[in-house]
């Protein structure tokens, strides 16, 4: 090879090589102190695409699993309430057998009634009841027995396609009795007047456990054993159906948890890097970057022969 002052091939050749290395080398730094490895488009473009694409069905679904845990969350606190609900009439009926105690007095009875009403007060109230401002259950009313109520869609997968309907449980249509329908157990022989009716009906039939006051309240001696036990049987399948939604909701939650955690896995695999491969890459081109830096200097001297010939 000529030996020329103006052209240092060697020299050309070996800065080319430093910057090489050392653009390689900074890629590898950037890739371990990121933990990713797609740094820029340029590195994968493809693959950038498509990862991009999986954070976002990853991210729905963790708001996916928010919004269902939060619909469980509804249900148990309505399961709470007529949990209590269960309670109430539970000891509305044994204020009832209390009452019928030959030894009671016209007095004990009165007492007895006026705890009656004050339960139904109390199972009004709870039938009010919301959860962050959203109603446990439907202001609606059915007649005749316990109807599930209004319904509440939860998304349930990241492309919304799924939804879970989820039960604003009628509670007051669970306490009510139409005394009309043949179907029904029987209030007793004793009618009501209009002035006593609080249902939108004036048959002077329909009757509720639950009143806005006491003075609305049903009295104690007209309610026979079946009454309360319909309603009874009214609240356990209201309770029912809580339970169903909140098993298909769990079910639901899990399956949201388990192809997040699949997706993640994906993009994962596309973007990560591997730890030990890019160390022992990080090693290799920290030498050549030396390497290539060492042979420039070596290549620029190189043009001292030159120098010596022409001397």
């Amino acid at each position: 090879m000529a030996i020329t002052i103006n052209t240092n091939m060697a020299a050309a050749r070996a800065s080319y090589q430093l910057t090489k290395n050392n653009t390689a080398l900074s890629k590898s730094l950037t890739r371990l102190s990121s933990g990713s490895r797609i740094t820029t488009p340029a590195d994968d473009a493809g693959g950038l695409a498509v990862a991009m694409k999986l954070k976002g069905s990853i991210n729905r679904f963790k708001g996916v699993e928010a919004n269902v845990g939060n619909a469980i969350s509804f249900l148990q606190v309505q399961d709470g309430i007529l949990e209590s609900a269960g309670k109430i009439v539970d000891r509305m009926a044994e204020l009832k057998s209390l009452s019928q105690d030959v030894l009671k007095n016209t007095s004990d009875v009165a007492n007895y009634n006026s705890e009656f009403k004050n339960l139904q007060v109390q199972l009004y109230q709870l039938s009010s009841s919301k959860f962050n401002g959203v109603s446990l259950f439907s202001t609606g009313v059915s007649f005749g027995g316990a109807t599930v109520g209004a319904m509440k869609a939860i998304v349930t997968t990241a492309d919304g396609e799924t939804t879970v309907s989820i039960n604003q449980s009628l509670l007051l249509s669970a306490l009510t009795i139409d005394t009309s329908d043949s179907t029904s157990p029987s209030l007793g022989s004793k009618k009501f007047t209009d002035a006593e009716d609080f249902s939108n009906k004036n048959t002077g039939q329909v009757r509720s456990f639950a009143a806005t006051t006491t003075a609305k309240g049903i009295n104690l001696s007209f309610c026979e054993a079946a009454v309360f036990n319909k309603a009874l049987e009214n609240i356990a399948t209201l309770r029912a159906e809580n339970g169903a939604s909140v098993s298909r909701l769990q079910f639901a939650e899990e399956s949201a948890q388990q192809r997040r955690t699949n997706l993640e896995a994906a993009h994962g695999r596309i973007m990560d890097v591997d730890i030990a491969s890019e160390s022992t890459a990080l090693a290799k081109f920290n030498i050549l970057v030396q390497a290539s830096a060492s042979m420039l200097v070596q290549a620029n001297q190189s043009a001292n022969i030159a120098l010596a010939l022409l001397g």
